[in-house]
C-alpha cells in the first residue's frame, strides 16, 4: 500500500501540471496546505514515539537532520518546499538530482516498519504539490522530455526504495529510532520554510492562512 500510494502520489502531481495547468495560487495554497500537515503530523506523531524511547540524546540527531536538509536545499535550490530558481541554462541539474533523491529515500526510511499511516498520508500529500513545482521546473529547463521523465522516474521510486530497505538492512533496524530523528529534522526545516514562505513580507493572507489551518485541523483528526 506504501509504495503504491507513493508512487501515484508523483504520478497525480505530474498529470495535474501536464492536464489541468493549475495558476501558481492554486499551486502555492496546496503546498501551504502540504507543509502544515506535515509539520503537524512530525510535532503530533512523529516527535513523541522518538522521544519515547527514552535516549536523553535524540535532540541531536533530529537538528542533524535539519542540518542535513539546509544542506541538500543548498544543491536542490529549495525544491523540497517548492520553491526553485531557474537559471538560464541548458545543462541539466545534476546537483539538484542528487539532492532530491537523497531527501526523497530519507523520507521513505520511517515507513518501513508499515506503522506510519499518519506520515505516509503527510509525504503523499507533501509530495504532490512538489512534484507539480518540480515538473514546471523540469519542462522550463531541459527540452529533453525523456530526461526529465526519467528523472521523475527515478525520483518516484526513491521514496519506496527508502521504505523496503530500512526493514531489510540490520544497521538500518538497529539505528531506526535515530535515523527517524534525522528525517524528523528534515521534515521540520522543510515544512517550517514552507509556512515562512506562504507569507513573504510578513503580511496576512487569509487563504494561505486558512489552508494552514485545514492541514492542522486534518493532522489533528487523523
Amino acid at each position: 500500500m506504501e509504495i503504491i500510494a507513493l508512487i501515484l502520489s508523483v504520478v497525480v502531481g505530474a498529470l495535474l501540471v501536464l492536464v489541468l495547468k493549475p495558476k501558481k495560487k492554486i499551486v502555492t495554497l496546496l503546498l501551504t496546505f502540504s507543509g502544515a500537515y506535515l509539520l503537524s503530523i512530525t510535532v503530533l506523531k512523529l516527535f513523541p514515539e522518538i522521544f519515547s524511547k527514552g535516549d536523553e540524546t535524540i535532540g541531536v540527531y533530529i537538528i542533524l537532520g535539519l542540518l542535513i536538509q539546509l544542506m541538500l536545499d543548498f544543491f536542490s535550490k529549495g525544491a523540497e518546499h517548492g520553491h526553485i530558481h531557474a537559471v538560464d541554462t541548458q545543462v541539466f541539474p545534476w546537483a539538484l538530482f542528487l539532492s532530491l533523491t537523497i531527501h526523497a529515500f530519507m523520507e521513505g526510511l520511517p515507513l518501513s516498519d508499515h506503522e506510519h499511516h499518519d506520515l505516509l498520508w503527510a509525504i503523499v500529500i507533501h509530495k504532490i504539490p512538489i512534484v507539480m513545482v518540480l515538473v514546471s521546473f523540469l519542462l522550463y529547463y531541459t527540452s529533453k522530455k525523456g530526461v526529465a521523465l526519467l528523472f521523475l522516474i527515478i525520483f518516484a521510486l526513491m521514496t519506496p526504495l527508502g521504505t523496503i530497505v530500512g526493514n531489510r538492512i540490520p544497521l538500518l533496524i538497529q539505528y531506526s529510532n535515530e535515523i527517524n530523528a534525522i528525517v524528523a529534522g528534515a521534515f521540520l526545516h522543510i515544512a517550517t520554510i514552507i509556512l515562512f514562505e506562504s507569507s513573504k513580507d510578513h503580511r496576512f493572507n487569509i487563504q494561505k492562512f486558512t489552508a494552514i489551518l485545514v492541514g492542522v485541523a486534518l493532522a489533528l483528526i487523523m
